[in-house]
């Protein structure tokens, strides 16, 4: 099941990016969820393109069940995997940016990480920096994803398959690519 909701789900007052996010919601609303995605993921350079995809993959073959929540912010693309439509239950989440992707694990900061792999200071997540998807499948990376399934407040479901739905969309973002390096000329 596909759920495209959320564009303006927070309460606060208008303000004058309203018309630019408007504009954006617009031009996707009749779009479904899938499409939504993949026109997300087309802003990264095809190298980045066939990583997130990759690891979307890879995410979901271990969590079936989980619902993909998306946001497409200023900052990151992010899809979050959760037992419930709620981010707050967010098991792990895939962040991407131009100059890279993580694997973040949301209640990271509580997980044992003895081989050292989490990245991140704050109070909750941490994460793993990505360059292919078979990081995924590697034993220590595996444990963790374990321990992360294991610790969650809410256990993912045992039958069925979750459903991806588009929480936000953001009018103005940051390069989704890295800018071309410039040549300089030879000096003579």
């Amino acid at each position: 099941m596909v759920i495209a909701r959320g564009f303006f789900s927070h309460n606060r007052p208008a303000t004058a990016d309203d018309g630019d996010r408007k504009n954006v919601t617009n031009k996707l609303r009749g779009a479904s969820a899938e499409s939504q995605l993949r026109s997300f993921i087309q802003k990264f350079s095809p190298d980045d393109q066939r990583l997130i995809r990759a690891v979307r993959s890879a995410v979901r073959k271990r969590l079936p069940t989980a619902n993909e929540l998306v946001w497409d912010n200023y900052n990151f693309f992010v899809i979050g995997y959760s037992p419930t439509e709620r981010p707050t239950d967010s098991i792990l989440s895939i962040a991407a940016r131009a100059n890279g992707l993580g694997l973040c694990f949301i209640q990271g900061a509580r997980l044992p990480d003895p081989k050292g792999l989490l990245q991140g200071s704050g109070r909750q997540t941490r994460f793993i920096r990505v360059e292919s998807a078979s990081q995924l499948s590697h034993p220590d990376v595996e444990t963790l994803i374990r321990a992360a399934i294991a610790r969650a407040d809410r256990s993912l479901p045992v039958h069925g398959r979750g459903k991806l739905i588009i929480r936000s969309i953001a009018a103005k973002q940051r390069p989704r690519q890295r800018p071309a390096k410039k040549v300089r000329p030879a000096k003579r």
